[in-house]
């Protein structure tokens, strides 16, 4: 039986019980099994898309100076990074940012909860999961997506640049992409800080040792990050690249 309490947001709609779908939004999209009914319904699929587009650029638009901050969804309070997320939130709405992410709970909660607590603005750009429902309680500007390309380009189009956290294949997709704007001059004066030496250093390690050593990046590419364990370094870093 389905529980009446589990919530489910499908982009502005909320489910409960039994209406919670079995799929998402963008696994329909891009699942080619089935019959071919997507001829038919595909065009429609591109107004929907669109709508996403145009509610997150209405919302987001004067938003001002911000910073996107990420990292896992399963680092609780208490945790160290929880803790330093926090910092950074605070720090960041001190130097006169909004802090944007994901707007979940772990490492996304607790920068929320930085910038929240000290008076700024609190972006959550939340995405439909069957195993996350709703934004953080410390977001207070949010909007929720039903197509991840929709939201990641929020990300990077409001932002001034990332501060990445420990975290897990969602954050290393952001953490990726934004690197590849950056290399291939799609973003520029974009900086990217990594947060946490123990966890980022041996993925650095690897990236000189395997791709620099094969050719297939350049050694100035290993330089479009910079890997602290200092918040105040991190958003120093951000406002010396943005100068």
């Amino acid at each position: 039986m389905v529980s009446q309490s589990r919530e489910y947001r499908k982009g502005p709609v909320t489910l409960r019980g039994r209406k919670v779908p079995t799929s998402t939004t963008d696994q329909r999209l891009l699942d080619n099994a089935g019959p071919n009914d997507w001829v038919h319904t595909d065009p429609w699929r591109v107004l929907r898309i669109q709508a996403e587009f145009v509610e997150g650029f209405g919302t987001l638009s004067e938003l001002g100076p911000a910073v996107s901050v990420f990292g896992s969804a399963r680092t609780g309070p208490g945790h160290p990074t929880y803790e330093l997320a926090e910092v950074v939130g605070r720090l960041l709405v001190e130097a006169g940012y909004a802090v944007i992410t994901g707007g979940g709970p772990g490492t996304m909660e607790a920068a929320n909860k930085g910038a929240s607590q000290a008076g700024g603005t609190s972006v959550g750009l939340g995405i439909e999961l069957p195993f996350e429902a709703g934004l953080n309680e410390h977001v207070n500007l949010g909007i929720n997506f039903r197509y991840f390309f929709a939201r990641k380009t929020m990300f990077v189009k409001y932002a001034q640049g990332f501060i990445v956290l420990p975290g897990g294949f969602g954050t290393l997709d952001e953490l990726f992409e934004a690197i590849t704007l950056v290399q291939t001059g799609k973003v520029t004066r974009f900086p990217i800080v990594l947060m946490g030496t123990d966890f980022w250093a041996p993925l650095l390690d690897w990236l000189r040792a395997t791709l620099l050593e094969h050719g297939t990046i350049a050694g100035a590419d290993l330089d479009l990050v910079h890997l602290t364990d200092d918040p105040a370094e991190a958003v120093a870093f951000v406002r010396r690249a943005r100068a």
